[in-house]
């Protein structure tokens, strides 16, 4: 929010001329009272226990949320951090202020807190999400920097709305099971609330040597490679071959048993994988690309999450949606 200086219609006093210790006073007013909310209001996807998985209603709810990316993504992964990361603490970029963001919060944190107000609720969880109709009037989708999508959105356009996934991740002592799950309960209500019926995104392997990832990559390829009607390439000069095992030689088993969870979680719904890797350099990570239109999800999930037709707030049985 800009405060209009002295002079300006509608302005407010300028601060410049009161002295420090007003200063000092007047921030710390000001932080004792919730930011102004976001476009979206107070939406609650689900309930397990005492976590909860709403969308992020404010400024802090994005910044708590960009901590944990950072405390990921940063200090227990290895993705390389530049001096302004550094100093806030904070993963963030330009794509944040457009994007929705899903948050698994621990109540019970909240609940514990000394002060009956403000209430500090511990995010642990998130997902960051991005709208076609909002990347289209901003500056795109952010997997358009390795993948270049813009051709099947394009071809698609008449029949299917795409939804971007990114900046997943939990906090290490939630992640579970029953964390993961609330998380993915809270992005299908979403998707199907925003009426998207294509996913699209990065997931990532841990390291920048993809040859460390040979058996699992040389899998996708040959096993869950998108059809020609879905395909979509990396960029010709980031592209990796995928294709560095013969699919005979290929142990479907092992090959699983070396992919990140968040992968393995995609392709038992029935994903498509993009054609070539890409070595992203900054965060530490080996990218694949995710696809994943709603209709080819296995049925067999709808009975646990509920069907892409069904109003979301009807919400599944013990996991209320408010």
């Amino acid at each position: 929010m800009r405060i209009p200086s002295n002079g300006r219609s509608g302005g407010l006093p300028s601060f410049r001329s009161k002295p420090l210790s007003f200063l000092r006073l007047a921030a710390k007013r000001r932080r004792r009272f919730p930011i102004f909310p976001l476009r979206k209001p107070k939406r609650i996807y689900g309930k397990i226990g005492n976590l909860e998985v709403r969308l992020a209603r404010s400024v802090a709810d994005i910044k708590k949320a960009q901590r944990l990316r950072f405390e990921v993504f940063y200090k227990e992964m290895a993705a390389i951090a530049d001096a302004r990361t550094r100093i806030k603490k904070r993963d963030a970029d330009q794509y944040d202020p457009i994007c929705d963001h899903l948050l698994v919060v621990d109540k019970a944190v909240e609940r514990a807190a000394k002060r009956p107000w403000p209430k500090r609720s511990k995010v642990v969880g998130t997902y960051r999400v991005l709208l076609q109709d909002v990347a289209e009037k901003n500056q795109g989708f952010y997997t358009q920097g390795e993948y270049d999508i813009a051709p099947l959105i394009e071809k698609k356009r008449a029949t299917h709305t795409f939804m971007e996934l990114g900046r997943s991740c939990v906090l290490k002592p939630y992640r579970n099971k029953r964390t993961v799950e609330l998380l993915w309960q809270g992005l299908w209500n979403y998707i199907r609330e925003q009426r998207a019926n294509v996913m699209i995104g990065c997931a990532s392997f841990p390291g920048t040597d993809p040859k460390e990832h040979a058996l699992a990559l040389s899998f996708l390829h040959h096993f869950s490679r998108a059809p020609d009607e879905w395909l979509v390439s990396a960029h010709p000069d980031i592209k990796v071959d995928m294709n560095m095992i013969p699919k005979e030689e290929i142990n479907p088993k092992e090959a699983l048993k070396g992919m990140p969870p968040l992968i393995k979680g995609y392709l038992r719904l029935g994903c498509y994988i993009g054609d070539g890797a890409v070595v992203d350099k900054q965060f530490g990570t080996t990218d694949v690309l995710i696809v994943l239109p709603l209709e080819a999800i296995d049925s067999r999930y709808f009975s646990h999450f509920g069907a892409p037709d069904e109003t979301p707030a009807q919400g599944r049985k013990g996991r209320a949606v408010h």
